[in-house]
């Protein structure tokens, strides 16, 4: 029996209906939802951090969450996870003519093209409509934000809808930031949630530009973050001190000291 198999057969005992495990078999596809956006997110730690043991668990994890949704599409008798394999499968050998089959991309911009354009006909055989179809489509709707903004701003400058170089990008930096003070000025919270969201969305264009991902460089400054407040608190134990009794004044020191001392 293979380690797939064995795991499909502990799938279908936990969610056997007389014998199973009752949280198991009270799980539906929403209620996974967030279980498999944790785990997809601890795979994409371990593999940053470079950890090969946390990234082999972290992946098992993630599979069980393929394999828990399968399962309960059985149970309905919608599809199974082996419809799943198959499907993805065909996907791969349909999106890469160049390795099975005769097609010779000149350039990785063809190979490209031919990516988005094999996408774009996979959503018309779903059944989406001309109305429906929009150069954005395809672009889930639940992605993380930074995620999103990065997907529709690449779309979209697929068909031309981009600055031609990063000089107008870094004014408009300037003028969003300089919108936000403005709003801030009147104290209408919706405009400055409004202007914040502008600003936002095209520091995520900026860091398009330097061809830079906008979720690793923010997870990347959560960690320094993350490093730096540690070594404030450590610092301060070992003076006897909490962070309450000290002043910004010393833990604003310390975060310089951290700034020199770790190599984040």
């Amino acid at each position: 029996m293979t380690n797939i198999q064995r795991l499909l057969d502990i799938m279908a005992r936990l969610r056997h209906p007389e014998t199973g495990c009752p949280w198991d078999l009270q799980q539906d596809f929403a209620s996974l939802v967030p279980y498999t956006l944790e785990e997809a997110y601890e795979v994409a730690d371990a593999a940053e951090r470079g950890d090969i043991e946390d990234l082999r668990e972290e992946l098992g994890d993630l599979l069980l969450q393929v394999v828990f949704h399968s399962r309960i599409a059985e149970d309905r008798g919608l599809f199974t996870f082996e419809d799943v394999a198959g499907a993805i499968s065909e996907k791969l050998i349909r999106r890469h003519p160049h390795v099975f089959g005769e097609t010779v991309f000149e350039t990785d911009a063809e190979r490209h093209e031919y990516w988005e354009s094999s996408k774009v006909a996979e959503r018309r055989e779903k059944g989406k409509t001309e109305q429906d179809e929009s150069a954005l489509s395809g672009i889930a709707a639940n992605l993380p934000a930074l995620v999103a903004a990065q997907k529709l701003q690449k779309r979209a400058a697929r068909h031309g809808f981009d600055w031609p170089d990063i000089g107008p990008v870094f004014a408009k930096v300037r003028e969003e930031l300089d919108e936000l003070k403005a709003a801030c000025a009147t104290g209408d919270q919706s405009h400055i949630r409004e202007e914040i969201g502008d600003l936002l969305f095209v520091v995520v264009n900026l860091a398009r530009h330097l061809e830079v991902d906008a979720e690793t460089a923010l997870r990347s400054g959560n960690r320094k973050f993350i490093n730096r407040f540690r070594y404030i608190e450590k610092q301060l134990s070992a003076r006897g001190k909490s962070l309450t009794e000290s002043t910004l004044a010393e833990m604003d020191a310390l975060w310089d000291e951290a700034k020199r001392s770790l190599s984040d």
